[in-house]
């Protein structure tokens, strides 16, 4: 490069660091910056291949959906677990009220490590998460549901009113502030999310997820999980076996599947 660019480009870079830091502007290869992604896995090793980063990513968005009773609550805890294992700390946001302590200390979840918090309404809830990643001290933010994620004004409206695009533009706002501290912090968040139906849907897939689209561009993993079969003992059903489909991944070749099997009880 010419001396009287590369001066100004140095120039630049310290105008740079000197407004906004140290560290803001860096290049790529600099020994300082990590090329490998740091991952927390999922518990099954067919899943954390077909990830291709050996589980869920740190410092990105994960979204994880599918019907009910698929396992998507039963995998977040099976990856709480291993945060835990590998000395991290693990933070859980039940929206829908619905944790199981019992069921989660199966599936190896430390209860007295584990921070809950059960949020009244959909902007505590991300504000809460904004806080505990924000902290640098969290490596794992799981938040089910996505679907639960109740926009203020509807908590305060009536039953019956109706309230379009309030919880789109929720998430939308949500994960423009959280991406970037979500980067930096080098924390996991996990979203789990339903399914729903779009209405008069005649030709392709009329299924779609709660929450908008902005959950679907911030994510750098979108996992789809489907029953695909019963297990069982006899004619006793003891678990399901099921098909998770990694239908976006930014840190790694997407559309792989993996199938895994999920006990009743212990997951």
């Amino acid at each position: 490069m010419d001396p009287n660019r590369t001066k100004a480009l140095d120039q630049a870079i310290g105008q740079i660091d000197k407004q906004f830091g140290q560290g803001s502007i860096v290049r790529l290869g600099s020994d300082n910056i990590g090329i490998s992604i740091d991952s927390i896995s999922t518990g099954s090793l067919n899943l954390d291949i077909a990830l291709g980063v050996n589980g869920i990513p740190k410092g990105r968005v994960t979204e994880i959906f599918g019907a009910e009773s698929s396992g998507k609550s039963t995998l977040s805890y099976h990856v709480m677990a291993n945060c835990q294992k590998s000395e991290g700390t693990a933070a859980y946001i039940d929206t829908e009220h619905a944790l199981d302590p019992g069921y989660a200390s199966k599936c190896g979840v430390d209860l007295n490590q584990l921070l809950v918090s059960q949020p009244s309404g959909g902007e505590e809830a991300l504000e809460i998460c904004e806080y505990l990643v924000r902290s640098g001290a969290v490596d794992l933010v799981v938040v089910d549901s996505v679907a639960a994620l109740v926009p203020k004004a509807e908590l305060e409206g009536d039953m019956g009113d109706t309230h379009i695009g309030l919880q789109a533009r929720l998430m939308s706002q949500a994960l423009r502030k959280l991406t970037p501290i979500i980067s930096t912090s080098k924390c996991s968040v996990i979203f789990i999310n339903q399914i729903r139906e779009k209405i008069g849907v005649m030709f392709g897939n009329p299924e779609t997820t709660p929450g908008g689209r902005a959950l679907k561009f911030y994510s750098s993993l979108r996992i789809d999980l489907r029953r695909i079969e019963s297990i069982k003992q006899g004619t006793d059903i003891v678990g399901n076996r099921v098909r998770a489909r990694v239908v976006k991944n930014k840190v790694a070749a997407p559309f792989k599947s993996a199938i895994f099997e999920i006990g009743f009880n212990e997951g």
